[in-house]
């Protein structure tokens, strides 16, 4: 990853320097000026999203239009593009020249976005490796206030992000539930965590029979992936859950459209899993427990059937109406196992859960269902600090109907066209045993699509950092 030094002045530099600026005043006489360059304001005045760039003597310069005004998500966004898009500006020596206006978490911003720029989609073509990730460079930076510690959060919060970019953009043939039980194991050695992977055997003698039904039908082995971060002095202790659907091609209610895309089923699994890196990595002082229920839903013979009745850890039977609706019944088991072996203070869920939370929302927040209201709050300020929003959307008793079975405790789906997202946050509702401060995030409108970044649809890694906000806040 990225290293960062800092430079003591400009004098004799020769290379790429990064220049941020804020809007002025496009007729204004005054031209931007820095190090060598001069820039009139009707050429290049600062708006967002621009950028212009000067060659003198031996130096490139780079003036990055930051707007009048600008938020976090913006900046990250504004420096990957840079990163992204004009790294055949980039030599040995390249210098950051942050603004004395900046602030920690913009610093924080622009380095995190700067280093999500070397993050490449073609894992599988022949390209060359971005300047930035060559074993010799180290980008440089010119600040005038001590910024290291911001500097080497923004790498952090980057390289946890772009492991969960990896996670979800890479084939379903590569990524299978051994995959993602490997890399829990290894980065709970490299960033101090503790990991147990419960395997089919083993699960089948726990009772999570929900989460093994779903997995029934795939040659590939489901894994129940545990994680604890145990600082010594822990002042709380959160529980997160993850899907982890490694592909889903709806099981005997095969899907009709979209399946090509339906790698990214464990987006939110790769979020717990970054997330833990991060919390790890930034050695949070909290206890934070982490499960991931990984499994294929694929179709053979022993695949599970709809109108089959399962049973769960929690002991509660499911009539299965339709197989498609299988995230919730991986959750409900790792929801359940949290509760009564770990105990957390408080719990979240992240999961590509339903189609309906889209026709909703759209792409632009995640749907967020929870009945205790500061969790609800916390989470939003999160959120709304770092651009991965969220909207709360109801809990209400009223919706308990479609979730009724006749024939078991209850059911994995309503059957109805309507409320898809509310119902299937019912379902995981049932088995949290009245948790005082459960919350659901349904993200999947905002955990894979497309962007400026890609010409397909590709991974987010929405959830990483809000959630390690949000614990960081407490």
């Amino acid at each position: 990853m990225i290293a960062f030094q800092s430079i003591p002045n400009l004098n004799d530099f020769s290379g790429t320097l990064l220049i941020p600026v804020y809007e002025t005043y496009e007729k204004s006489i005054i031209p931007i000026e820095f190090h060598l360059a001069s820039v009139a304001a009707k050429v290049f005045c600062g708006k967002k999203d621009s950028s212009y760039v000067v060659e003198i003597a031996d130096c490139t310069h780079i003036f990055i239009g930051l707007g009048k005004e600008t938020d976090y998500k913006s900046i990250k966004t504004i420096f990957r593009r840079i990163a992204s898009k004009h790294k055949d500006l980039f030599g040995v020596n390249v210098v950051f020249a942050i603004p004395e206006k900046f602030s920690t978490l913009q610093v924080e911003a622009a380095v995190s976005g700067l280093v999500l720029g070397t993050y490449n989609l073609g894992h599988y073509k022949k390209s060359e490796l971005h300047p930035f990730l060559d074993s010799n460079f180290k980008l440089q930076y010119s600040a005038q206030s001590d910024v290291a510690e911001a500097i080497k959060r923004g790498v952090k919060i980057a390289t946890a992000q772009i492991e969960t970019l990896n996670l979800v953009d890479l084939p379903p043939n590569k990524v299978n539930p051994k995959y993602l039980s490997d890399w829990a194991v290894q980065a709970g050695k490299q960033f101090g965590f503790e990991v147990t992977v419960i395997g089919k055997a083993k699960a089948t003698e726990l009772g999570l029979h929900s989460f093994l039904s779903v997995g029934q039908g795939s040659a590939n082995e489901p894994q129940f992936i545990i994680m604890d971060y145990r600082p010594e002095s822990g002042k709380k202790h959160f529980g997160l859950v993850g899907k982890g659907i490694t592909f889903d091609t709806g099981g005997l209610n095969i899907k009709t459209a979209g399946m090509v895309q339906m790698k990214c089923d464990m987006a939110g699994a790769a979020a717990i899993l970054g997330a833990m890196q991060l919390i790890a990595d930034l050695q949070l002082p909290y206890r934070v427990t982490a499960i991931v229920p990984a499994c294929e839903n694929s179709v053979d013979a022993q695949s599970f059937r709809p109108s089959d009745v399962i049973q769960s850890y929690a002991g509660h039977s499911i009539e299965v109406i339709d197989t498609d609706a299988e995230g919730r019944l991986i959750l409900v088991d790792g929801l359940s196992y949290l509760i009564k072996n770990y105990q957390p203070e408080t719990i979240i869920d992240l999961a590509t859960l339903t189609g309906s939370v889209v026709g909703t929302l759209g792409y632009e927040c995640a749907g967020l269902f929870t009945k205790n209201t500061d969790l609800s709050l916390k989470l939003q300020a999160a959120g709304d600090a770092i651009g991965e929003r969220m909207w709360p959307l109801p809990l209400w008793d009223v919706y308990k109907s479609d979730i009724e079975s006749e024939i078991a405790d209850v059911k994995n789906y309503s059957g109805k066209p309507v409320a898809g997202a509310i119902s299937a946050a019912k379902f995981l509702e049932y088995f949290t045993q009245e948790h005082s401060s459960w919350a659901h995030l349904d993200i999947a409108g905002v955990a894979f699509g497309d962007s400026e970044f890609a010409k397909t649809k590709h991974a987010t890694a929405y959830g990483v950092h809000l959630i390690t906000t949000f614990i960081e806040n407490q």
